[in-house]
């Protein structure tokens, strides 16, 4: 009998210690950031004392755009790819603490903050502001769109929850007890009155379409549209695919990408 109890004790430790080690090293699988390929002049930025960068590309005029990036995403490489889509609009990318210079290290509540305080340098400047976010990047476009004013939103691959998408992919471990960066967007998607586009990738296996269709339920009746490409996967370049780009051009088209 004590033979067997032994025996049991050992996957019961492991189990015990898999969970210790998400809980201590959650956001080392959430975030991983990346330097800046191309920092170029960025706009500094001052949140609670920490220095937060911005990859810009300052315009004058009404348009702007604020773009929220994926987990691994260098956006100083994203914004160059911006900059020829929309030629007429301000660009705004933040990197995420920890992320292209920026001090600090990424947490939900931190990136909050950040973009909160982003929007409100944005807003000081322009008029019709669009929001963008990517895949991870789905969590504080919404948080901004739900609490702040703006023209559009733009989601692209987007969850509901981080937490949805980590009982996929672990259902083996008690994720509701141990995840702390949440990131519900459907629980703001609610407060949420700018038109919003959603663009879902149907060959999609690390956000999989039933995560935005989700998203996409969870807004009021008629804020949001929802499309699905089905030859696109998750990683898919903004400028290789169509319907990403039209989601950021909005209703406007331009001629160098038809």
């Amino acid at each position: 009998m004590g033979g067997a109890l032994r025996w049991l004790a050992w996957p019961v430790l492991g189990y015990g210690l898999l969970c210790l080690l998400m809980a201590l090293a959650q956001r080392a699988f959430i975030y991983h950031p990346r330097p800046a390929a191309d920092p170029g002049d960025p706009l500094v930025l001052r949140v609670a004392g920490t220095r937060v960068r911005v990859a810009q590309r300052p315009l004058p005029g009404p348009k702007a755009l604020i773009y929220f990036g994926g987990n691994a995403e260098d956006v100083s490489l994203t914004r160059d790819q911006l900059a020829s889509l929309l030629p007429d609009t301000a660009l705004y990318l933040l990197h995420y603490r920890g992320y292209g210079g920026s001090e600090g290290t990424p947490s939900e509540a931190a990136i909050r903050a950040d973009a909160r305080a982003l929007h409100a340098h944005v807003a000081a400047r322009h008029s019709a502001i669009t929001v963008a976010g990517r895949s991870l990047g789905t969590g504080p476009a919404v948080h901004l769109a739900a609490t702040g004013p703006v023209g559009r939103l733009v989601l692209l691959v987007p969850f509901d929850s981080l937490l949805a998408v980590a009982r996929r992919t672990m259902p083996w471990l008690p994720i509701d007890l141990l995840l702390r960066d949440r990131w519900d967007a459907a629980a703001e998607a609610p407060q949420v009155r700018a038109p919003t586009t959603i663009v879902a990738a149907g060959r999609d296996l690390v956000v999989p379409p039933r995560h935005a269709e989700a998203l996409h339920r969870a807004f009021a009746p008629g804020v949001a549209t929802l499309t699905l490409v089905p030859e696109l996967d998750h990683n898919t370049p903004i400028l290789d695919a169509a319907a990403f780009r039209e989601a950021l051009r909005g209703p406007e088209r331009s001629p160098a990408f038809p």
